[in-house]
């Protein structure tokens, strides 16, 4: 045997083990992360969905990848995120809000996804039914316009006063028509006036806290929408500047300065979509996983903001409120 065969030979003798182990080394599995808003937005929220995928033994960086996409409040960019999610192979796309979800569903019809939505997921298409969603796609739901009756009758009792009230909602959302009907329906039930504001820019919603000016509204109800919580600071600011009493869909909004909020913990939201997540790279089929829907809501009052409003807050609501910001 030549002195060269016989050196090649060792050598590859050598490096085999290590061939063997780099086969064996399994492959990490990797989550495609779809969020309608921007980093800095969500950070603590971000955190749950971790915390929910631990639940169920996954680390990231340690035994899952995730690879975030972020559209900044713009709407129209989600498909194409959602298509290069696609591209790169990922096991299961999270899709944060209804559109996510529907841009993720868009783009593949076998890939798992699961989502949060804050609109009806079996009038958006996303699946059959709540109980056995089929297909490719499940998560979590809450339904908007099911609470903002409860919103409304929260700023009767903090504003009785109150008889003209202002709906901000976006009309790029696929149930704002039905979120309008509802609203009108419970304000003419209580005797009110509903003034109807749409805003899905930032300049819109300038020009709608603009118009409050010209409309004599006594309160503001801004509608549950992920455009919205990625421009709280906004809202709460010009809020503020238009002297408005407004109640918010999460509590972000009164952490951030805003009068009241109430609507579903959204960490705990986070939480089960990472625990879906989870649960989907385990094997689990989301045709099989029925849609969860949020048990626990909160009610935050910002007291500072009510001082300079001009509005003591009752103790009926001060006692049902799960914080109170002073």
């Amino acid at each position: 045997m030549r002195r060269r065969d016989l050196i090649a030979m060792f050598v590859g003798a050598a490096a085999w083990p290590l061939v063997l182990r780099a086969q064996q080394q399994p492959i990490m599995p990797v989550i495609g992360f779809l969020h309608y808003g921007s980093p800095g937005s969500d950070v603590n929220r971000v955190t749950e969905f971790r915390r929910g995928l631990s639940e169920i033994g996954y680390v990231e960086g340690q035994n899952v990848a995730i690879e975030y996409r972020w559209a900044e409040g713009h709407y129209d960019r989600l498909p194409a995120l959602a298509a290069d999610l696609i591209s790169r192979k990922v096991n299961v796309i999270a899709a944060v809000s209804s559109p996510s979800a529907l841009a993720a569903k868009g783009a593949s019809s076998s890939i798992p996804i699961v989502f949060t939505s804050g609109t009806d997921p079996v009038a958006d298409g996303l699946v059959a039914s709540l109980a056995r969603p089929g297909g490719n796609v499940t998560g979590v739901s809450f339904l908007f316009a099911d609470l903002n009756s409860k919103r409304l009758d929260l700023l009767s009792e903090l504003i009785p006063r109150a008889k003209v009230v202002a709906l901000l909602v976006n009309p790029k959302m696929s149930q704002t028509e039905r979120v309008i009907r509802d609203a009108a329906e419970t304000v003419r039930l209580r005797g009110m006036q509903l003034v109807v504001l749409k805003a899905g820019t930032d300049s819109e919603i300038d020009a709608a806290f603009a118009a409050l000016d010209h409309t004599h509204v006594d309160a503001l109800v801004v509608g549950g929408d992920p455009f919205f919580d990625s421009r709280r600071e906004q809202l709460v600011a010009l809020a503020s500047r238009h002297a408005v009493p407004a109640i918010y869909p999460w509590r972000v909004f009164a952490d951030a300065g805003g009068l009241i909020s109430y609507g579903p913990n959204l960490t705990a939201v986070y939480r089960e979509l990472g625990i879906c997540a989870g649960k989907v790279l385990k094997g689990a089929r989301p045709a099989d996983l029925p849609v969860l829907q949020p048990t626990t809501f909160e009610l935050v009052i910002n007291i500072k903001t009510a001082k300079v409003l001009g509005l003591t807050v009752p103790s009926s609501i001060l006692g049902r409120a799960d914080e109170v910001i002073e």
